[in-house]
Order: C-alpha cells, then structure tokens, then sequence
C-alpha cells in the first residue's frame, strides 16, 4: 500500500509542552469538531450498548470511555503509522454493517423494535464482550479525528486534552441517545439505517486509502445524510408515541 504523503508531516513533528493562547484556541476547536465529526460514533456507542440489560448501559459506556482515554494518548504518538492503517476501517465497516444485518433480520423474524440482546463472545460475558465491540469502533471512528488534530496542531498535549475533552462531549451525547431511544424505540430502526450508512462510508473510505476508487464521501454531505435519516426517524417515532413508562426497567 502507498504511504500517504501526509505522514511525514504528523507524528514526526509533536512539540514539547509550552503554552500559548493558541493553544487554548486550538483545543476548542478540537472540542467543537470532534462533537460535529463524532456525532455518527455517539450513535453507533448507543445502539451497541443497549443490548445489554439497562443498569449496564452506562457502566458500558464508562468503560469504553476509559479505553477511548487510553488509545486518544497511544493513538496521538503513533498518528503517523495510524495513516497507515487501513484495515481498521475495513473491519469497522464490516461489523457496522453485520449489525445492521442481523438487527433487520430480527424485526423480519418478528421481533420487536428493539436491538439484539448482547451476547457472549471471545470467551468474555456479554458486557465485555460489548465493550470490546465499543473499543474496535472507537477505533476506527478516531483515526480520521487523531489526523485532523494533528494538522491543527503539533503539540502532544494540545492533540491529547483536545481529543480526550471531545471524547468526554461524545460520551454525554452517546448518554442522551440512549435516553431518548429508550423513549422512542421506533427510532431504532432509523438509527440502524445509519449505521448501515457509516458502515458503507467506512468501506468506502478504505477502498479510497487502498487506492481501489478515486473518489470520497465529503464529510458535509454525510453528515447532512445521518441528520435526515434522523430527523426522519425521530418524527415518525414521536407520531408513533413513547414508550409506556410502566415497562419494566430492563
């Protein structure tokens, strides 16, 4: 695979740590887009976690919080070799997409509007196993999110404090979806809907990064695609009425 020209001018070139009022700036900025390019990982971070039963759904979310801390610090020094790695997307596009598969699946057989229960795998409890499957999409969400903070700036600590506060904006939001889901479930579907679209981008993305397409999927236009859809959803979750708060908390 062809190094990206853009390698050279990342890792390589983190600065020590020194203060300056641009710095300040700058991890506002760094804040501010994380939220607007990480609202599609806030998503995906819902609906994974929501097949656990509801008193882990935010223990779930605590820990891969932590982890998303963890590979924010080891991701920014290694920002260099992440432009490389195009198999993260790969395997992330695939998975968003396998969920989306069996989610329709279920509702085909005659579920209910609900995502699949989570399940045990890789010889973990289905909690863990759930904040692993969380940890690989953070994964590939934050490659893209690590390269543009480090184009902004080329201080080590700038990029770490910029991308960790923008985590902890992603995990508030990712919080008040889960909320409003377990209000609405008809907006699941819609949100699955999204997820089958992040999951396309992924792919799309790597068979650009692979050299295999000559063409990308503008960030603006996909941002816009995940608004409608939701939007769209919402609405028709709203027409379709909340759920009965009677229900049982699981």
């Amino acid at each position: 695979m062809t190094a990206n020209p853009r390698s050279a001018n990342t890792g390589s070139a983190l600065k020590p740590v020194s203060l300056e009022f641009q710095d300040l700036v700058t991890i506002g900025l760094l804040v501010g887009l994380e939220g607007l390019l990480s609202a599609d990982n806030a998503l995906v971070m819902a609906i994974m976690v929501l097949g656990l039963p509801r008193a882990e759904h935010h223990k779930a979310l605590r820990y891969g919080l932590i982890g998303g801390f963890a590979f924010r610090i080891l991701a920014t020094l290694l920002a260099a070799y992440l432009i490389s790695v195009a198999w993260v997307k790969l395997l992330g596009g695939l998975y968003l997409l396998y969920l989306t598969v069996v989610h329709f699946s279920h509702r085909a057989s005659g579920g209910h509007n609900e995502p699949p229960k989570a399940r045990p795998a890789f010889g973990l409890s289905a909690f863990w196993a759930t904040v692993v499957r969380v940890e690989v999409v953070n994964l590939a969400f934050s490659i893209d999110s690590i390269l543009v903070a480090v184009a902004m700036s080329r201080k080590t600590w700038v990029v770490v404090l910029g991308g960790i506060l923008g985590i902890v904006a992603m995990r508030i939001v990712a919080g008040r979806l889960i909320e409003l889901i377990r209000r609405y479930p008809a907006i699941v579907d819609g949100a699955f809907i999204i997820i089958a679209w992040v999951g396309f981008k992924l792919l799309a993305e790597y068979a650009h990064q692979m050299h295999w397409i000559g063409w990308e999927i503008p960030k603006g236009i996909s941002l816009g695609l995940i608004a409608v859809i939701f939007i769209g959803s919402y609405l028709y979750a709203r027409a379709q009425g909340p759920r009965d708060t009677s229900e049982s908390a699981d």
